[in-house]
């Protein structure tokens, strides 16, 4: 079994109200709670566009962690491409540079296009199965 350490924030490594701040801060990816109540771990990534005039892409990648059992990966949902740049680096720094705040809207708003209206919180569908 593997436990966790324990690393003091560095607050020197950055801006940790951001993507890239927070994860140079405290060595480890941001996390957010969705709307639909489940945790969810974020990261940077990129992807050639195609497009010679803006070659890289960069993007959000979500990971909804298991609720309950074995600790893993349930499900992901991605945003579309938030930057370009030149190279993937140039493009990763400008989605770096994203407020957690910003991140937050994002995510709900791809569970509420995911989910729609009927998403409902993972505490209710537990309530739901007891009846």
């Amino acid at each position: 079994m593997s436990h966790g350490r324990f690393l003091p924030p560095d607050h020197s490594a950055g801006d940790e109200r951001t993507v890239g701040g927070y994860a140079a801060v405290h060595g480890r990816a941001a996390a957010l709670e969705g709307r639909d109540g489940l945790s969810y771990s974020l990261e940077v990534l990129t992807d050639d566009t195609g497009d010679p005039g803006r070659p890289f892409g960069a993007y959000l990648l979500f990971l909804q962690w298991r609720r309950v059992g074995e600790q893993g990966i349930d499900a992901h949902l991605e945003t579309d491409f938030l930057a370009f740049g030149a190279t993937p680096a140039e493009a990763a720094a400008l989605v770096a540079a994203t407020p957690l705040t910003e991140c937050q809207r994002l995510l709900d708003a791809l569970i509420h296009a995911r989910d729609g209206d009927r998403g409902r919180r993972w505490f209710d569908v537990m309530r739901e199965d007891d009846v």
